[in-house]
């Protein structure tokens, strides 16, 4: 009886699962190369390739470009903390997260001058950051800022480390209002890659816009984070009318 192609692809992503899940495939291990695999189990390196997207989806392992396909180690969620983009201590210091910032000025064009409320052209600080546990990316940001509002030392840096990583923002002090937009979507294809997950893996995507006491906004950030690694935490504040608490 010849196996489908479909049947073929479970049976190695079961089989691959199985190792990984009793430790014979340990955490951070390479697996051996796709044409070795393919070679072992008389598949061709397309219908091996559609076993692995299987186990990535699955967050078993990970494709590190260059380097192969690696089991991941257990997943460690971390708490985004609404309104200033701040990460729990707690749960960042569990994971011993760090942070990579790369900076440089760009003009302002399409949908950065709506978001920040720029004049088309005008400079803008990017801070590109990274966070990662280990070796394992654990989410990123791109953050514009007005490039006068830049912090001293940090603007054109080719990159830099911050160790412990306690917040995804660049400005030193909070802003007066923070508006944070959040949804659940896939990964555009940079983000698949970057973090190292499935094109089909939904990531949580969070836009925040930061406003200044004048109105000026002072920072657009857009945050995205594997589902499986992140959870929110929002917490509103509600402001009583004068009239109720009078009388």
């Amino acid at each position: 009886m010849i196996r489908s192609v479909p049947s073929r692809q479970h049976d190695i992503a079961d089989d691959l699962r199985r190792q990984i899940t009793t430790g014979r495939i340990s955490p951070g291990e390479r697996l051996p190369s796709e044409a070795a695999l393919a070679s072992q189990h008389k598949v061709s390196t397309v219908t091996l390739r559609r076993a692995l997207a299987v186990l990535q989806t699955e967050g078993l392992i990970e494709k590190v470009q260059g380097k192969g396909n690696f089991v991941r180690h257990p997943v460690r969620k971390i708490v985004y903390v609404g309104g200033w983009g701040t990460l729990d201590p707690r749960t960042a210091a569990e994971s011993a997260l760090r942070v990579t910032v790369r900076s440089t000025t760009v003009q302002a064009h399409g949908h950065l001058t709506t978001l920040l409320k720029a004049p088309a052209g005008s400079p803008l600080a990017e801070f590109s950051c990274t966070s990662f546990e280990g070796e394992s990316p654990h989410g990123l940001a791109r953050i514009y800022i007005p490039r006068d509002l830049a912090p001293a030392g940090l603007l054109d840096n080719a990159s830099a480390d911050r160790d412990p990583i306690t917040r995804f923002a660049v400005l030193t002090l909070p802003p007066a209002a923070a508006q944070e937009t959040v949804c659940a979507r896939p990964p555009t294809p940079e983000e698949a890659s970057t973090l190292r997950i499935a094109s089909t893996a939904p990531v949580l995507a969070i836009t925040r816009i930061a406003t200044a006491p004048t109105g000026r906004v002072v920072e657009a950030a857009l945050l995205a984070f594997p589902g499986d690694r992140i959870d929110a935490v929002f917490t509103t504040h509600h402001v009583l009318d004068e009239r109720q608490t009078q009388g």
